[in-house]
């Protein structure tokens, strides 16, 4: 029998399942493979060669051997192993939330290089210290766009017209204005929110964390495109609970809020 196949890939690590007593199943986000399963032999042992390489959020640069029912990890090495995010439980929160909808909006083994980059991209600024919130939402828009689910942000869903100032509101689909009847998910949008919306979905990541929304303005558009998101995928986020609850912590004090430091 000859050599069993093998090919490289870049791959992000969005999630893993641990079988047997050694054993992991890791979910990668590759360049060109889409989302993609692998079996990592062996690297729950002790001093175990693959460790380190293939955690959750690790970034990799990986050799893959075709097996029998999930390719194989025969080697792995080190891009990014996003040590700050793992350091701050703030982050860490923002990563997880932002790796899950990473794996709920790829396809397995379907090509999607605009998706690979924004997560990339926006894991490394994360890393960098860019604002987190502001990050997320520019992330949230973003992957709306690279999936083809933006909302319509600039005309009435309904009659066409042109989103005027004022007391608007926004679903998943995108604004209707006042003379027009909103669907059931949408709440009423601020124009300011409004506003950051459009510059969000327009802008490149180094343009985007140069703005500074307000606090109560970030609140809002956390509500809206988390709402946004979720139903367009289908499913509740588990990390975005875990976010809700970091902040709580912070705001009673018992973890240390990255803007007191």
């Amino acid at each position: 029998m000859g050599a069993p196949r093998t090919f490289r890939t870049e791959g992000v690590v969005i999630r893993y399942s641990d079988i047997g007593e050694a054993d992991r199943i890791v979910t990668l986000l590759t360049p060109h493979y889409g989302k993609l399963r692998a079996l990592a032999r062996g690297i729950r042992r002790a001093r175990a060669r693959l460790a380190g390489h293939l955690d959750s959020c690790c970034r990799s640069e990986l050799l893959l051997a075709e097996g029998r029912e999930l390719p194989v990890v025969a080697s792995a090495l080190l891009v990014n192993g996003y040590a700050r995010l793992r350091q701050d439980l703030h982050l860490t929160s923002y990563a997880l939330y932002l790796l899950e909808l990473a794996d709920r909006f790829s396809e397995e083994q379907l090509e999607n290089w605009p998706l690979y980059q924004l997560v990339v991209r926006t894991l490394d600024a994360l890393e960098a210290g860019a604002p987190g919130e502001l990050l997320l939402r520019h992330f949230e828009l973003q992957l709306l766009k690279v999936s083809g689910f933006l909302p319509s942000l600039r005309f009435c869903l309904v009659c066409q017209q042109e989103i005027e100032p004022g007391e608007n509101w926004f679903g998943p689909q995108g604004v209707t204005c006042p003379a027009c009847p909103p669907d059931a998910a949408s709440r009423p949008v601020s124009t300011t929110a409004l506003k950051v919306m459009r510059f969000l979905a327009r802008a490149g990541l180094d343009e985007a964390v140069r703005l500074r929304p307000t606090t109560a303005t970030l609140r809002e558009l956390e509500g809206h495109l988390q709402r946004a998101v979720r139903i367009v995928a289908e499913r509740e986020l588990k990390s975005a609970d875990f976010l809700q609850q970091v902040r709580r912590q912070a705001s009673e004090g018992k973890i240390v809020s990255p803007a007191s430091r």
